[in-house]
């Protein structure tokens, strides 16, 4: 029943909302934002766990594959499209699906979330298959459609995470693992865009920024696997390729266009002094991570 859902109950703080001031609002909405965080933190072991999962399912050759409805659908939509221009990875590694198809992300597509078969659809149409892993976003842990998509994907062998912002729902039956921070009743009752929605992009953050750092696509906290795909990151690209190797920005912009533009690349070219193909080598050796490659160099015997 969702009276029972702490995402729906009343919160005691805002019972008089409407008689507030502009910053009175502002200031509840602020302090009960500050809750988000401790909630989501008590599910860090749950999180890093899914981390791992997915780190080792795309490491093979998987995929990540976010499913929501509303709020949590967009926003599994929106972290799958921020992978590829941050850490260069393939547009199909990570997948966003939202309830009610791509139309769902600009309005609300009614009745779509009731229907479990509309997921099966749709991740039959992805080809959802065991490699891969499925984590199905469902703030009140009852949505159909995402319990339905976490079922049918334990029927392939997909590895399935779930995420609900209440402790007991129906959503920790259907998936391997649950991270459910409990950030409690929303100021606007039932408005799980809120503090629910804000917890979901912080743990989502957290999987894709987690696997991706194992996959080695940092070195340290600098984006070096980002794609140059507009002058902001062309310059990143630069300053990082220059920070890495101390070489000037004008001398790692030649670097970079003799790597094609590959920030790795450039930065092992330079540093062990090998031609970009060799740097390329040696890079897959060691899984394209690269202080592994550039504390495990072998001799350059190209020469």
């Amino acid at each position: 029943m969702l009276n029972k859902l702490t995402t729906e109950s009343r919160n005691p703080a805002s019972e008089h909302l409407d008689q507030l001031s502009a910053l009175e609002i502002v200031r509840l909405m602020n302090a009960e934002d500050a809750l988000v965080s401790v909630a989501v933190g008590q599910q860090a072991t749950a999180i890093a766990q899914a981390v791992e999962i997915i780190a080792e399912r795309l490491r093979k050759g998987g995929r990540l594959i976010y499913l929501g409805a509303g709020t949590s659908g967009r926003l599994g939509v929106l972290d799958a499209s921020e992978c590829p221009p941050t850490f260069n990875s393939p547009p199909e590694m990570v997948v966003g699906l939202i309830a009610g198809g791509p139309a769902a992300l600009t309005r609300s597509i009614e009745g779509a979330e009731d229907h479990p078969e509309f997921a099966v659809a749709d991740l039959t149409e992805v080809d959802l298959a065991a490699a891969d892993v499925l984590v199905g976003i469902a703030t009140s842990g009852r949505t159909p459609y995402v319990i339905g998509g976490l079922q049918y994907a334990r029927q392939v062998g997909a590895a399935t995470i779930g995420f609900s912002c209440n402790g007991q729902s129906a959503l920790s039956d259907a998936c391997d693992v649950l991270i459910a921070p409990v950030v409690g009743p929303e100021v606007v009752s039932g408005s799980t865009r809120l503090k629910a929605g804000t917890a979901t992009k912080m743990v989502l953050n957290m999987l894709t920024t987690g696997a991706m750092v194992l996959l080695g696509k940092t070195y340290g906290n600098l984006m070096v696997d980002l794609r140059a795909s507009n002058e902001k990151l062309a310059d990143r690209t630069r300053r990082i390729v220059a920070m890495l190797t101390g070489i000037s920005e004008t001398a790692a912009a030649a670097k970079l266009a003799a790597c094609n533009g590959e920030l790795k690349v450039a930065v092992v070219s330079q540093d062990l002094g090998v031609a970009p193909e060799e740097a390329r080598r040696r890079l897959k050796q060691c899984n394209g991570h690269l202080r592994q490659t550039l504390t495990s160099a072998e001799p350059d015997t190209t020469g």
